[in-house]
């Protein structure tokens, strides 16, 4: 189902490693990918500024989510656009509002579960805190403790003789990490954040913190041929989508469509938000980006009847010791190059056309590829995928990587598919 693959290069892997530890946080994950976009030739714009249509590339930063686009030279206000889509956020424990807590002498801090998370991944586990603070001069300043600060201690098999038998996780009661020892006090961990990045200690006004693992990426396995790490779904995602369009842009005027990368936040609960794919960022973007090149509604309409998507996410490995979890036809396996993601009743977005596209894709970039579909019996997750189509009328189609430990505090990929999905990026946005 594919041509010879492309020939594996670690260095990609490697810098997906470093990109994995720069972003505890979707808010950190924008700001490194925009980072690769500039050494690229990219450059911020405000949403509150005047645009033009200048060729060149450019990107948006807003919260936790970011659109970047390359205009080429000789593009018309009627150029369709080819978008890598994707999200930054994961499933994780974050900061509740009032966050100095305790009990019986031990200093906590009350945290709230975010998204479909795997509770038992983050017991006992060396824990940081980053995010974002807000300051009363409504600036914000980025912020990461990444050393060993918070745990979530399990309790003891002798206190719980039937915990092999199957753990049952009370999310309020069970999931408050200790950091430290005494009588908490309101104000005792915005005064360590303030302290750690040189604030004032009364100059916070808001905070979007969360929790993450502070062990780093690894290659694991007798070859090294699997890697470990955290937040892999989905900024594996968007680092390739991000190098993908650094690389397009290299093209220049060779290009037929306006490449794009949209990296949206909170897909893990809905994407029901401002920097979510259901709310208006990315059409607000591209409808801009068309208005900026002096077209009206007829040209933006006809751009979006020749756009395509590819919500580019992981999928499941076939898992060796629950097989009979998966549908029996369908078993993708790490470094089998990238999946096609399947669901009739539109959990995914992939239709017979998008097949087409994305099989082209991998066949002009030489990398092999896998299809996915769920069991029968096992209900189906989603992505942005079918959002991104439904608010758009842009066909578009369900991609990604083959992981096992999905929603885990560290997942398992092959270590040749993030360099193997940045080439199939690559090759459908350079088209």
């Amino acid at each position: 189902m594919s041509s010879a693959p492309a020939r594996f290069d670690r260095g990609h892997t490697d810098d997906l490693m470093s990109f994995l530890t720069q972003a505890p946080t979707p808010y950190h994950a924008v700001r490194a990918a925009a980072d690769l976009l500039e050494k690229a030739g990219f450059r911020q714009l405000e949403e509150t500024a005047e645009w033009d249509g200048a060729a060149g590339g450019r990107y948006v930063l807003r919260g936790g989510a970011l659109i970047a686009w390359y205009v080429p030279e000789g593009a018309t206000p009627a150029t369709p656009f080819r978008i890598v889509g994707a999200h930054t956020d994961s499933p994780n424990l974050r900061v509740k509002p009032l966050p100095d807590t305790g009990a019986h002498g031990w200093r906590q801090v009350a945290v709230e579960v975010y998204g479909g998370t795997l509770l038992n991944t983050w017991l006992d586990r060396d824990l940081g805190l980053a995010g974002r603070l807000t300051l009363k001069d409504g600036s914000t300043r980025l912020v990461n403790v990444d050393r060993p600060l918070l745990r979530v201690p399990q309790l003891a098999i002798h206190l719980d003789r039937q915990v092999n038998d199957g753990l049952k996780l009370d999310r309020q009661k069970h999931m408050t990490p200790v950091w430290g020892l005494g009588t908490p006090r309101e104000g005792d961990l915005l005064a360590f954040l303030a302290e750690e990045h040189d604030l004032p200690a009364d100059g916070i006004a808001g905070w979007d913190l969360m929790v993450h693992s502070v062990e780093p990426p690894a290659y694991l396995g007798r070859d090294r041929e699997l890697l470990a790490g955290p937040r892999m779904d989905n900024l594996l995602s968007v680092h390739a989508g991000a190098a993908a369009l650094a690389a397009a842009a290299a093209r220049g005027g060779d290009l037929g469509a306006i490449p794009v990368l949209a990296a949206f936040d909170h897909e893990e609960n809905g994407s029901q938000s401002d920097t979510g794919a259901e709310g208006p960022l990315l059409g607000n973007v591209l409808e801009r980006s068309v208005l900026a090149r002096g077209g009206g509604y007829e040209d933006r309409a006809r751009a979006y009847a020749g756009t395509l998507c590819l919500s580019s996410d992981t999928g499941h490995a076939v898992h060796p010791n629950y097989a009979e979890r998966h549908e029996p036809g369908h078993l993708p396996m790490p470094n089998g190059g990238p999946i096609l993601k399947v669901n009739v009743n539109q959990r995914y977005a992939t239709d017979g056309t998008g097949r087409a596209v994305f099989a082209a894709a991998c066949e002009r970039a030489g990398v092999p590829w896998q299809t996915f579909v769920s069991n029968n019996a096992m209900p189906c997750g989603t992505t942005i995928g079918p959002i991104t189509a439904a608010r758009h009328g842009i066909t578009t189609v369900d991609i990604g990587v083959a992981c096992l430990s999905m929603h885990s505090a560290r997942e398992l990929c092959g270590s040749d598919d993030p360099f193997l999905l940045a080439n199939a990026l690559t090759a459908f946005l350079a088209e």
